[in-house]
């Protein structure tokens, strides 16, 4: 049954889909739940797989994984006990309405899927970041106006291929099947290209009442200079797009380590990409520095 349940939560999170899961991990006396039982709960609409023991437990632990799906955004863990009486005492120990006596110990787990990053532009970036991002397993997908920039001797280990026009594209495109994506990178080769791209999605953002944050919709990122994305400011505010959406954008991408070439660039936009997914900042004191 535990590994159906584990079974059941790998196919969620390749769906893209957060995840909780449960575990018995300590029992003493009379328990429904023995050690090793799981029970996982996925974001969406099919509910949850597995059992730690039904009754009173299984629905105060159900609670509290689809709390943390409405609380957390990051690979976050906690540690229950549960005395199975009212009268249950102890430290940490949370009393429950059963005749069972017993005590069960849970660990309760977020884990996020691997992110899946659709480069929009097949060009040099776009090559060296599918290097990077395939040594992490994570999926890559890509998007080009040019067919030559867009197929499997350029990009072997992607996801998807998607040759098309930016306006092919966006007229595919729903919101429900853009947040396949964990990311979104603006790499193109046309200014113009990024720029429609850019508000595409945005508008798709503002239709729904969403920031491009990772949340309910990927997270957008822009290469490009200061003068490119003022000019792309410019024309989304005279589209009418509110100004908390271009915010919410990343633009430039990548962590400061004065990257220049492909290949640095690739490790500074992984590298933001892997601290935006773990809720970790580069800025965060080490324990070195905060001693």
């Amino acid at each position: 049954m535990s590994n159906d349940t584990l079974a059941w939560a790998l196919d969620r999170l390749a769906e893209r889909r957060r995840v909780v899961i449960a575990s018995v991990i300590k029992t003493s006396g009379s328990v429904p739940g023995k050690v090793g039982a799981k029970l996982a709960v996925a974001e969406g609409k099919e509910g949850f797989h597995g059992t730690v023991g039904g009754a009173g437990l299984e629905m105060k632990v159900l609670l509290r994984c689809q709390e943390l799906l409405s609380e957390y955004w990051e690979p976050y863990g906690e540690m229950h006990t549960y005395g199975l009486n009212k009268g249950a005492k102890g430290y940490e120990v949370q009393p429950l309405d059963s005749l069972c006596g017993g005590r069960v110990t849970l660990s309760i787990e977020v884990i996020m899927p691997s992110p899946h990053v659709l480069m929009m532009g097949g060009g040099h970036c776009a090559n060296a970041l599918s290097q990077t991002i395939s040594s992490l397993n994570w999926h890559h997908s890509v998007t080009d106006s040019r067919t030559e920039y867009c197929n499997k001797e350029s990009f072997p280990q992607a996801t998807e291929l998607i040759p098309s026009s930016v306006a092919e594209f966006l007229a595919t495109e729903s919101f429900d099947s853009i947040t396949r994506f964990s990311d979104i990178l603006l790499l193109g080769h046309d200014w113009s290209e990024d720029q429609d791209r850019l508000l595409g999605l945005l508008e798709i953002c503002q239709q729904h009442n969403c920031l491009p944050d990772g949340k309910t919709f990927p997270r957008i990122g822009v290469i490009g200079s200061r003068s490119k994305w003022n000019s792309f400011c410019k024309s989304a505010l005279a589209q009418e797009i509110k100004q908390d959406l271009l915010d919410a954008v990343v633009c430039p991408i990548g962590i400061n380590i004065g990257a220049e070439s492909p290949e640095e660039i690739a490790i500074a936009v992984t590298a933001q990409i892997l601290s935006l997914s773990k809720g970790v900042s580069p800025q965060d004191k080490n324990w070195r520095q905060s001693s």
